[in-house]
C-alpha cells in the first residue's frame, strides 16, 4: 500500500477526471469535513459525504474536486490489498465510494480528527497507518491463486483466457473466479481488461507521436476499434483526448466543459 499527503494542491481547473486502475484507497480531506462525489453520467449532479470516505475498486472513470485536494491524505492500496480491513467482499463496493464511519462505525469517524491532531506530516502518516491496523479483520496475507494470477498479469499476460489464467495456477475456472473477485473486488476478466489499459496510459503518457493502431496491436486488442471502445468505456474519452489534455498525473485529466 501507498501512504500519501498533499498540501497545498492547486490546479488551474475545477474538477478532473480520474481513470480507473482497479485499486482501492482511503482519502481525508483535511481542510473541510466533506467529501463532493460526482455523477461521471452527469458531473453537475453531487454527493456530498463526510471528509473521510473509502473508495471501492474502479473500473470507470470518477470525477473529483481539484477544491478538495488542497490539503488531504490517503492511502492507496495495492490490488486486493484493502480486503484485509473489510467486513464486506469488496465486490460489493465496484465503483461506491462511502464513509469511513459507514465502514468502521465510531472508529471511522475518530480517524480524521486523529490525524488533525497530528503536528507534522510524518505524524499524520504514522497516526494513519496505525488506525489502518486497527482495523485490520483478518491476515494481512493474499490468496495463492490470487498471488499467483497476479503475478502472471504482471507478465504481461493479461491476453490469456480466464480458464488459462486458472489452469497455469491449478485450480478450476469457477473456484479462480470466486477467490479473485473477493480479493481484488473486480472479476479476474474485468480486472485484466482495466490492466491493459493502464498498461497503454503508461505507453504514451509521455509520448507526442503515438501510432494508435501500433498501441492497439502491441497490447493485445483485436483492431483498434476494439481498442477505442475500451479506452472510451474505462476513462469517458477517445484516446486523442486524453493525449491532448494529459496532464503530469498518469490518471487525472482535466474534466472539460
Amino acid at each position: 500500500m501507498l501512504f500519501w499527503l498533499y498540501e497545498g494542491y492547486t490546479q488551474p481547473h475545477a474538477k478532473e477526471r480520474i481513470m480507473p486502475d482497479g485499486s482501492m484507497q482511503i482519502v481525508v480531506n483535511l481542510l473541510e469535513d466533506e467529501s463532493r462525489i460526482y455523477d461521471p453520467a452527469s458531473p453537475g449532479r453531487v454527493q456530498r459525504l463526510p471528509g473521510s470516505i473509502f473508495c471501492g475498486p474502479r473500473s470507470r472513470f470518477e470525477v473529483i474536486d481539484t477544491a478538495e485536494q488542497a490539503s488531504v491524505i490517503g492511502i492507496h492500496f495495492r490490488p486486493g490489498g484493502a480486503s484485509r480491513f473489510l467486513r464486506m467482499p469488496p465486490s460489493e463496493l465496484e465503483n461506491t465510494t462511502i464513509s469511513l464511519d459507514t465502514l468502521w462505525g465510531m472508529s471511522g469517524r475518530d480517524i480524521r480528527n486523529r490525524l488533525l491532531e497530528a503536528a507534522t506530516p510524518e505524524a499524520k502518516l504514522r497516526t494513519f497507518e496505525n488506525c489502518l491496523l486497527e482495523q485490520a479483520v483478518r491476515p494481512l496475507e493474499r490468496h495463492l491463486a490470487v498471488r499467483g494470477a497476479l503475478r502472471l498479469m504482471a507478465g504481461r499476460m493479461t491476453e490469456l483466457s480466464i480458464a488459462g489464467l486458472a489452469g497455469q495456477i491449478g485450480i478450476s475456472r469457477r473456484r479462480f473466479i470466486q477467490v479473485f473477485s473477493d480479493d481484488i473486488g473486480l472479476t479476474p476478466k474485468l480486472f485484466c481488461r482495466v490492466q491493459r489499459f493502464q498498461r497503454v496510459l503508461r505507453v504514451v503518457h509521455g509520448t507526442q507521436d503515438v501510432d494508435w493502431a501500433d498501441v492497439a496491436l502491441a497490447n493485445g486488442y483485436f483492431d483498434q476499434a476494439h481498442f477505442n471502445h475500451d479506452f472510451r468505456t474505462f476513462s469517458g474519452i477517445n484516446p486523442g483526448t486524453y493525449l491532448k489534455h494529459r496532464t503530469p498525473h498518469l490518471n487525472h485529466v482535466p474534466l472539460l466543459d
